[in-house]
C-alpha cells in the first residue's frame, strides 16, 4: 500500500482543544474559508470531535475537560489573501498579534490571535525567493525591520510583557 494516510488528509495533523470547539469551527469557516467535515457531540453535550479542512490541511479538534488545563495552539495557514484573511478573522472575533508586513523569503503575512487563544501565522506566498537572496534580503532595512517586529510582538503575546525581545537570525553555516 502506497497511501498510508486516508484519502484527503495529510500525513501529519493539528488538534486544536478549545472551550467551545463549535465555535472554533465556525471561527475557522469564516475566517478561513474551511469546510467543516465533523461535529460528534458526545453524551455531556460537549464536542468530542470535530474536523474541518482548510486548504489542503484537515484541522482535528475537541473541547477541554474542566480539569485540564488550557492549551493554546499555534497555527499557520496558508491563504491566497494575508490582509484579506486577517481582516476576516479581526471580524470574526480575532484581534492582530503582529500586522501583516513582506517577509525576506517572499511571503506577506501577520498574526491573530482567535477568540479561543489560538495563534494564527496567516501568510500568503507572494513570490519566489531563492535562499540565497532571502538571506542578503534580511540585511536590508524594510525586512530586518518586519523580522524584528515579528519576533517582539510574538514574544510580547506569549510572556505577556509590554514589549517583546528579538534577536537577529544567523544564516546557517556548513
Amino acid at each position: 500500500m502506497d497511501q498510508f494516510a486516508p484519502e484527503g488528509y495529510t500525513s501529519v495533523a493539528p488538534w486544536v482543544v478549545t472551550d467551545d470547539t463549535g465555535a472554533l469551527l465556525d471561527f475557522i469557516t469564516a475566517a478561513f474559508e474551511g469546510e467543516e467535515i465533523a461535529r460528534v457531540a458526545v453524551a455531556d453535550g460537549s464536542i468530542g470531535h470535530g474536523e474541518i479542512r482548510v486548504g489542503d490541511t484537515v484541522v482535528l479538534a475537541f473541547d477541554r475537560r474542566p480539569d485540564w488545563p488550557v492549551t493554546p495552539s499555534m497555527l499557520r495557514i496558508y491563504v491566497r489573501d494575508a490582509d484579506a484573511a486577517m481582516a476576516a478573522a479581526v471580524a470574526h472575533g480575532a484581534r492582530v498579534v503582529t500586522e501583516a508586513a513582506d517577509s525576506a523569503w517572499g511571503d506577506r503575512g501577520g498574526r491573530v490571535r482567535d477568540p479561543f487563544g489560538n495563534i494564527w501565522w496567516v501568510m500568503s506566498r507572494v513570490e519566489e525567493v531563492a535562499p540565497d537572496e532571502a538571506w542578503r534580503r534580511m540585511s536590508e532595512p524594510k525586512y530586518a525591520a518586519a523580522m524584528r517586529t515579528a519576533q517582539q510582538t510574538l514574544d510580547a503575546e506569549l510572556s505577556g510583557r509590554p514589549t517583546g525581545v528579538a534577536s537577529t537570525p544567523r544564516r546557517p553555516t556548513g
